[in-house]
């Protein structure tokens, strides 16, 4: 199933939405906690680090699909705001990302 996903600009979308949106649970809910509680600030540097790479990767394919799909801004916009909430991405991908 991934590696049919991965041949399509929304395919690699719908991957990197998934992994950013567990980097991003895993930021928030097991790094951040071990900086603070637990004086480990590595925790956030290492997590925080992938999540800002995979943020990163997740706007560019979003725009490259935004562009190859002919969406709205708004289906755009709303797929961008959904990477700034806890649990969007997986929102995005049941709502606006399937085929």
């Amino acid at each position: 199933m991934i590696v049919s996903l991965a041949k399509t600009a929304l395919g690699r979308l719908r991957i990197v939405a998934f992994i950013e949106g567990i980097s991003y649970l895993v930021l928030l809910g097991i790094a951040m906690p071990l900086k603070y509680m637990a004086d480990m600030p590595e925790a956030v540097r290492l997590v925080g680090t992938a999540h800002g790479v995979l943020f990163v990767l997740f706007c560019m394919l979003l725009l490259q699909v935004t562009i190859e799909k002919g969406w709205s801004f708004k289906k755009a916009f709303l797929g961008f705001l959904s990477s700034l909430i806890p649990f969007g991405t997986f929102y995005a991908d049941a709502k606006w990302f399937k085929e």
